[in-house]
């Protein structure tokens, strides 16, 4: 009724050619994970301190940008320039995006035990909500 199955599943092959293809650790997908989450929240804070300029921005782009140095193994970060003026709703969604990429980074931290970029995180996640919490000057016609 059933035409027996006549090749070797892909799952049989894999195993059976393990050198054919690089394998790598939990640990190793943990730190790529990590470098990336880091990188993109170092572009959203290089977007954010060309658009409102801070002391603190830039600080916190250098400890970002050593970590994903030291997830990559030496290799340094690709680090992007962005318009110099943005209206608040942009500083606004800029803060918003940095804060759930330090979240996603918080938890792939903590999941690989890195208290370093775990401690940096949540650091960044509270400093972008404190941001989000500062009250904004309305604007007026005049």
């Amino acid at each position: 009724m059933y035409e027996p199955i006549r090749t070797k599943s892909v799952h049989a092959m894999a195993d059976a050619t393990g050198a054919d293809f690089p394998h790598r650790s939990r640990e190793e997908e943990l730190d790529i994970q990590l470098a990336g989450h880091l990188a993109a929240l170092l572009a959203v804070t290089d977007a954010l301190r060309a658009l409102a300029p801070s002391v603190e921005l830039d600080a916190a782009a250098e400890r970002l940008a050593g970590q994903v140095a030291r997830l990559r193994r030496g290799g340094p970060p690709v680090r992007a320039t962005a318009p110099e003026r943005g209206s608040d709703a942009n500083v606004t969604a800029l803060h918003r995006r940095a804060h759930a990429l330090a979240g996603r980074a918080l938890v792939v931290a903590a999941s690989r035990a890195d208290t370093a970029a775990a401690i940096l995180s949540a650091e960044r996640m509270d400093a972008h909500s404190a941001a989000l919490a500062e009250p904004r000057e309305p604007i007026t016609a005049g």
